[in-house]
């Protein structure tokens, strides 16, 4: 009976450890920027970075996983705001968002304070409807997205993290520990 419990015990030792929190490497961005990224994502390249974020300037950091699915970027807004104007800024970041997609669902929204420093967030999730007349593009694309932004005198600075919605259970704790992580001087 006693071997038989410990090969239980031993059993759910392995099954709890398969279940444990994603390590997290520390990483450093230009502009005093900190964030920790799980260890199975990687730089993104720059023929990815080219098409997701079509932009003149780049991002601070642009990471993906292996399988392309799962993005995590850090950018600097074209959009500047006086420090004390977080909840105008506020509306006008869920408004934008609200348009940006044809349906936008909100698990969370706020503001957090790390370091020292008011971040305001949205976590949601999105639909954008497909094209029935295009051919590839007939499905709609629902996606898993986590942002973060700090307005700061000079510059805002987004954080964003997205995945699949069929990935969301899986990616939505990790998500949330990246964000709780982020560290600007």
């Amino acid at each position: 009976m006693r071997k038989g419990m410990k090969t239980i015990g031993l059993g759910m030792i392995l099954i709890l450890s398969a279940f444990s929190a994603t390590r997290m490497i520390r990483t450093k961005l230009s502009g005093g920027v900190t964030v920790s990224i799980p260890e199975n994502m990687v730089p993104m390249p720059p023929e990815d970075i080219a098409v997701r974020f079509p932009s003149v300037r780049a991002p601070l950091g642009a990471f993906t996983n292996a399988d392309r699915l799962v993005d995590f970027s850090v950018n600097i807004s074209a959009t500047k705001w006086p420090d004390e104007d977080t909840d105008i800024a506020a509306k006008f970041f869920r408004s934008s968002l609200k348009n940006m997609y044809d349906r936008l669902d909100i698990i969370s929204e706020g503001t957090m304070v790390l370091h020292k420093k008011k971040f305001l967030f949205f976590e949601f999730e999105s639909r954008v409807s497909g094209d029935r007349r295009k051919q590839g593009q007939q499905d709609p694309i629902t996606k898993y997205v986590y942002i973060q932004y700090l307005i700061q005198k000079d510059r805002t600075l987004v954080f964003t993290f997205s995945c699949p919605s069929t990935l969301k259970e899986e990616w939505q704790p990790v998500a949330r520990e990246m964000m709780q992580k982020i560290s600007v001087k």
